[in-house]
């Protein structure tokens, strides 16, 4: 069989451009096809993690139940009998804000302490350093009783010890030896988890009740905006009055 001629030079070329465009398109063709098979798994992939996570979040949820302004194991700094009004405070023993309203707080609790209910609960900003450690010592030391005391000296000490950023162990642990506490209790309650996870409960509700910052007081359920001491008492005096 004889030998077909070569084919012109430039004839050779156009052969070799379009054998190059027909590679070029079937390679868009496979990656669009790769592509879209790739979305569509991510996409599945995507479903999967939201719909695992959603549903630990609401079994988080169902496991805790609503969010509440005062549960059963919640520090009651007063409470007297039949008291009508009660005043809740989220705070953080690290925040300025928290230390410049405590005089505020405890002057109330001195006028208002045999009728109205005083309430405590953590909420430890996660920027603040010590936030946590601090709540945990107060914690710790009030299962022995002295959470008040501790809670006091938190506030009184804070210029010493807030805002560093490093950990005030040895500085909470002195102040729980000066209270007099059985220490060996009071360091296995500090590094408990369960200690944290108390603290963490607060946080929930508090995060659930519209919580953003510290400190954040509610009376008789209403959220506050704080000014000056007289939104505090004025509230208070409204909600003794009925109002």
């Amino acid at each position: 069989m004889p030998n077909k001629p070569p084919l012109p030079r430039n004839a050779r070329r156009r052969a070799a451009a379009i054998e190059a465009e027909r590679k070029r398109k079937a390679a868009i063709r496979r990656n669009v096809i790769i592509s879209g098979s790739v979305l569509a798994l991510a996409a599945i992939v995507i479903g999967i993690v939201v719909a695992v996570g959603n549903t630990v979040k609401d079994r988080q949820a169902e496991a805790a139940g609503p969010a509440q302004l005062v549960r059963d194991n919640s520090v009651y700094l007063n409470r007297p009998a039949d008291a009508k009004v009660t005043v809740v405070e989220f705070l953080d023993f690290e925040c300025e804000a928290c230390g410049a309203l405590y005089p505020t707080m405890e002057k109330a609790r001195e006028t208002y302490g045999d009728r109205v209910n005083f309430v405590v609960r953590y909420f430890p900003i996660e920027s603040h350093f010590n936030a946590m450690r601090s709540a945990r010592a107060v914690e710790a030391a009030g299962q022995q009783g002295k959470w008040e005391p501790m809670y006091q000296k938190m506030y009184e000490t804070q210029t010493q010890w807030a805002e560093q950023r490093v950990p005030q162990d040895e500085v909470f642990r002195g102040f729980a030896q000066e209270l007099g506490l059985d220490m060996a209790a009071w360091d296995a309650a500090y590094k408990d988890p369960a200690t944290e996870a108390r603290i963490k409960a607060d946080q929930a509700d508090g995060t659930a009740l519209g919580v953003q910052g510290t400190p954040t007081v509610f009376v008789n359920g209403q959220q506050l905006q704080l000014r000056s001491s007289a939104d505090l008492t004025g509230a208070i005096d409204k909600a003794l009055a009925g109002g």
